[in-house]
C-alpha cells in the first residue's frame, strides 16, 4: 500500500464513511484495538458508532513505511469529546476497558498501527498499540 492510498484510507476514517473505511478490509479480518478483538464489519460499525457519537476522532499520521504486504505507522489519535463517555455507558456496550471523557475534553493518544495486507492490498489484520501516555 502506498502512502497517498493510506492517505486516502485515513480521509474516509476521519470523514466517518465507515462503508469506504470497511472497503480497504478483507472479506475476513481482524482489527485489534484496546485489548479487543473485531473480526466482522458489523463489529466495527458498532463500535465506531458508540465512540464517534461520543467523540469526534481525528488521525495524524507521524510516520509511515509499507511495502506490498504491510503499513506500519505512527499516529497521533486526537478524541475530543462532544458528550460524556461514561464508564457505565462503555460497560454496556462492552468497552469497559476504555478510559471515560467528559465533554469537552480533549486526549492525544499516540498510537503505533500495524496492518497486514492480502494479495489484493485489503487489510487482513489491523494492530493498534498505545505507547505512549495520552497527552491532553
Amino acid at each position: 500500500m502506498k502512502r497517498a492510498d493510506y492517505d486516502r484510507y485515513v480521509e474516509r476514517f476521519n470523514a466517518r464513511d465507515y462503508d469506504a473505511v470497511l472497503a480497504h478490509f478483507a472479506e475476513a479480518f481482524e482489527l485489534v484495538f484496546a485489548g479487543y478483538v473485531f473480526r466482522t464489519a458489523a463489529e466495527v460499525r458498532r463500535l465506531y458508532a458508540f465512540l464517534h457519537d461520543h467523540v469526534h476522532e481525528n488521525v495524524t499520521v507521524r510516520s509511515f513505511v509499507s511495502d506490498a504486504r504491510m503499513v506500519a505507522l505512527e499516529a497521533d489519535v486526537t478524541l475530543t469529546a462532544v458528550k460524556d463517555m461514561t464508564p457505565e455507558a462503555l460497560a454496556a456496550q462492552g468497552l469497559d476497558r476504555l478510559v471515560s471523557l467528559k465533554a469537552g475534553m480533549v486526549a492525544v493518544i499516540p498510537q503505533f498501527i500495524h496492518y497486514h495486507l492480502d494479495e489484493h492490498g485489503r487489510i487482513v489484520r489491523a494492530l493498534c498499540a498505545v505507547y505512549e501516555p495520552p497527552r491532553g
